[in-house]
Order: C-alpha cells, then sequence, then structure tokens
C-alpha cells in the first residue's frame, strides 16, 4: 500500500470518545442512523493520493450537512497536547495505534464505547493486532486503518552474483549472518558502498527480540522486558552486522541517502542485498522498478516460522472534541469495507491508466482486505510481484503488534535509546538494555498508578 510519508511516519498520540459519541449515522453502511451535521475538523492526515480520496469523498456524499476541515500534515504531538489542554483541540485525530494507551490514559483521548455501540461499528472486521493495539483495559480508544507488516526484501541480481540464491538467506540461522553479511556486503577501505544484510534497527528490535522469544513488553502494556538475556542476543546479532559494515555512522550515512520511493530506490541502484521493511515498498518497486530482480519472503523466528511485526494508524477522538458525532461516523466511514474497496479500485485504476501493476491495499478491516483481493486485484504477469503478495497476504495472520500500554511513549524512548547507545559505541547490549529496562519500569509503574 502506498504511503506517502517515509518509514518513520507518523509519531503521535490517540483520541478516546466521548460519551457523546453516539446516535450518528449517515454512512451508507449498515446500522443506518441519521446524517451527521456541523463542523468536523481534523489532525495528522493528507489527502496524498486517491486511496485518501475516495474514501473522504465518500464521507462527504454520505453526510452533505458536515463541513469537513482537513488540515493536511503529519500528527505533531506539543501540537495536539496544546489544544486539548487549551479546550479546543480538533474533532478527530490520525495517528500511531501504538501510543493509543498512552493518551488513554492521560485522558487526552475519549473511550469510543458509545460511538462502537450508537453508531453499530463492527469492531470484529477489524485485525486482532490492530484492534488489541487500540484497546486499553477492555476498553476501545481507536478505530484501526491501515495494517503494515514487515517481510523480508531480497535482491536475486545481487544474490546470484555472490553465488547464492534466496534459499540461502536464512534469517532462522543467526550463527551463520555474519558469514552470509560478508558475503553480500561491499566494504573497501572502511567505505560502504553496498549493504548486505540491513536488520533495520532500532526499528525493529521487538521483532527480532520475538524471534528469538521474548516479548519486549507484557501483554498488557504494563510490564517491560528489556533485560531478558533472549534481548541482549537479538540487538547484538543486529549490531554485529552493522558493526561488520563499517559501524553506525557510515551505515546509517549511506543508508540515508536511499530514496525508497523513486525511480533511483536502492534495489534499482544494487545499493542493499537483503532487508527486512514495511510491505508498502512492494508498491513502489512495482511503480518504480518493475524489472528488478525482486523477491519477498516472509520473516522467520529462529525455529523458521514465519513472522511478522504489524503497526498502522488509527482514527480517535480527543478530549474536549466539539463535534464527536461527525468524527465517529467519519471513522466507521473511512475504514468500512465498501469504502475501502472502492479506494481500491481507484488505486487499480489510476495504477492501470499509467500502465504500472496493482500490488493490492492492505487494511486493518478483514472483511475488505478480502474483498479486495477477491475482486479489485488481478494477478500482474510478473511472478515476482505476484509471488510477493501472495507472500505478503500469508503472514497477516502471524502479525503480533506491540500492546497497549498506559506508557507507550516513554516505553519506546526507552529502548531505542539504548539500542542507539550501543550502536554508538557508548555501551555494550546487555548493559544498555539493563538501563532502558530501569527507566521502563519507571514510566510504566508510575502510568500505571
Amino acid at each position: 500500500m502506498t504511503r506517502m510519508v517515509r518509514a518513520v511516519a507518523i509519531a503521535g498520540a490517540l483520541a478516546l470518545a466521548v460519551s457523546g459519541c453516539g446516535g450518528v449515522g449517515g454512512d451508507g453502511d449498515e446500522g443506518g442512523g441519521t446524517a451527521t451535521t456541523g463542523t468536523l475538523s481534523t489532525m495528522g492526515f493528507g489527502l496524498s493520493d486517491e486511496i485518501a480520496t475516495t474514501r473522504v469523498d465518500a464521507f462527504k456524499r454520505d453526510n452533505p450537512g458536515v463541513e469537513l476541515k482537513i488540515v493536511e500534515g503529519a500528527f505533531d504531538e506539543q501540537q495536539f497536547l496544546s489544544a486539548v489542554a487549551s479546550g479546543n483541540p480538533p474533532d478527530l485525530v490520525y495517528m500511531d495505534r501504538k501510543l493509543v494507551g498512552t493518551y488513554a490514559k492521560r485522558g487526552s483521548v475519549q473511550p469510543l464505547t458509545d460511538c462502537v455501540d450508537k453508531q453499530d461499528v463492527d469492531m470484529g472486521q477489524y485485525r486482532p493486532a490492530a484492534k488489541d493495539q487500540v484497546t486499553l483495559d477492555g476498553t476501545v480508544y481507536g478505530i484501526p486503518e491501515f495494517s503494515s507488516v514487515r517481510v523480508l526484501y531480497l535482491n536475486e541480481a545481487l544474490l546470484r552474483q555472490a553465488g547464492l540464491t534466496a534459499a540461502d538467506v536464512d534469517l532462522a540461522d543467526w550463527a551463520g549472518l555474519p558469514a552470509l553479511n560478508a558475503k553480500l556486503a561491499t566494504v573497501s577501505g572502511g567505505r560502504l558502498s553496498r549493504i548486505g544484510i540491513d536488520p533495520k534497527i532500532p526499528e525493529f528490535l521487538p521483532l527480532w527480540a520475538r524471534a528469538n522469544g521474548v516479548d519486549i513488553l507484557s501483554a498488557d502494556g504494563t510490564k517491560a522486558h528489556l533485560d531478558d538475556p533472549k534481548v541482549a542476543e537479538a540487538l547484538t546479532t543486529g549490531v554485529r552486522l552493522i558493526q561488520d559494515q563499517g559501524g553506525w555512522g557510515k551505515f546509517k550515512s549511506f543508508r540515508d541517502t536511499f530514496d525508497f520511493f523513486g525511480a533511483q530506490n536502492p534495489l534499482a541502484k544494487n545499493q542493499i542485498v537483503a532487508w527486512p521493511m514495511e510491505e508498502w515498498f512492494l508498491n513502489q518497486a512495482a511503480k518504480n522498478s518493475p524489472k528488478a530482480e525482486l523477491v519477498v519472503k516472509p520473516f522467520v523466528d529462529r525455529q523458521g516460522k514465519p513472522l511478522t511485526l504489524s503497526s498502522g494508524q488509527a482514527w480517535v477522538i480527543p478530549k474536549g472534541a466539539k463535534n464527536p458525532d461527525a468524527a465517529c461516523a467519519f471513522a466507521k466511514k473511512v475504514t468500512a469495507t465498501d469504502t475501502w474497496v472502492a479506494a481500491a479500485k481507484a488505486r487499480a485504476d489510476a495504477r492501470k491508466a499509467a500502465g504500472q501493476p496493482f500490488t493490492g491495499v492492505y487494511t486493518g478491516n478483514v472483511a475488505a482486505d478480502q474483498k479486495i483481493f477477491d475482486e479489485i486485484y488481478q494477478p500482474t504477469g510478473n511472478k515476482r510481484f505476484d509471488d510477493a503478495v501472495a507472500t505478503i497476504r500469508s503472514v497477516q495472520d502471524a502479525a503480533f503488534a506491540m500492546p497497549a500500554s498506559p506508557a507507550g511513549a516513554e516505553f519506546d524512548k526507552a529502548w531505542t535509546d539504548a539500542v542507539n547507545r550501543v550502536l554508538s559505541g557508548q555501551a555494550q547490549p546487555a548493559q544498555a538494555l539493563a538501563r532502558a529496562q530501569q527507566e521502563a519500569t519507571a514510566a510504566l509503574d508510575k502510568a500505571s498508578k
């Protein structure tokens, strides 16, 4: 799926819907209701492509009495919190769903209990991992949007140059990764000109840790497990791959030159051989480098079983929102099955008109994805991309997500800072993670009280 934002994407807060967020409808879906009215303002969302515009147009069509004010741009945490504190927040906010619990606990967002009940929002249609991330202590605080998963991308042309095949890249064999990395990377005179294996840390440490059999945060989002030796082993494995390619400074500087959204992406320019990444890169590769020798495999745990980390955004309603009825109706409409299908058709039509392949749209709505791939998606004829689509679809059900937590933002900062200390040579993995465990525990205990 196309996300016209960088992989770092949106950081932010999540909104809890007010008790008055019910009794509205007019979205054309099951449940009906009276049309909403008034002004509806949003934050953190933009009309960047046909996926967005098609869904917004559907809401406008069914709710002509609503004056919709979309403030385009990425979510800004300080702006959001200031607006809530001043009593003049937007009505609806689009943010990273992993942070929902934090803002729910702080009271910056409202529970969506009445919204779900009175608008007849079918929470069962959303993927479990996505739904769990917007649910704290049994209460729903957000409506899930996209569902992004991680898979392993391989440049088969470069593997062939090294005398290898895609089957030789086995992420389950951690002991063998350094030797494989040495065959794939190009480092000369301390200068890196081709990445062999990019472990994508700090970002994907939770994925590597889960592959090693440990969750860095408890299922209820209240206990950190950062000092588990298996987390240190996962971090050590990733750091070793980077150190063997010139060290973090040179590695990051080289990787920062990559344009994953353009025709001169690292796949097309043969700048990288193997790397885990979100599924949206397939869409970009199909659009910009359709002749590249791309192979997509599942990320796997140490037993070789498919594993993936799910993430995405959610719609939330802030404390003090002036039009929660319209906000609820909007969130329901733009994530409804038929709305997603219409958006996918618009994408497929646009790609066809441009002579480019359509590789699907991946949402947080299970029913929508089923209809998209049953009714809209057609094999591209390019076996590489068709196999990649099948791989992405196959791992959706193997996805886990970071749990909703009352201190999600603080927890993320603790472990990310720890990884950065290790990458910069300021600390060893176990030492850095022990400090992160203390920091995270303090934040979680304080938030839980």
